[in-house]
């Protein structure tokens, strides 16, 4: 706990010796690592809903076949 409190309190001393416009550019940082957080975490739930689905469509007698034959002719 003490080590992120330390953390933290060396990056607000460090943004206070920003000039505001710079400040300004940390804050942007900030808002895009977290929407890229956002994004990731949007499309991997995505994915897991999607899995059930994309199992049924691709475990079928069929594509098995199909992927037997094709081991078989390399």
């Amino acid at each position: 706990m003490q080590a992120h409190s330390s953390s933290e309190q060396r990056l607000l001393e460090k943004i206070q010796k920003l000039p505001p416009e710079q400040v300004l550019l940390v804050e942007d940082f900030i808002d895009s690592l977290k929407k890229q957080n956002t994004d990731h975490s949007l499309t991997f739930a995505a994915a897991k809903l999607s899995e059930p689905v994309l199992l049924k469509i691709w475990d079928n007698p069929d594509d098995a076949e199909y992927d037997t034959l094709r081991i078989w002719s390399c």
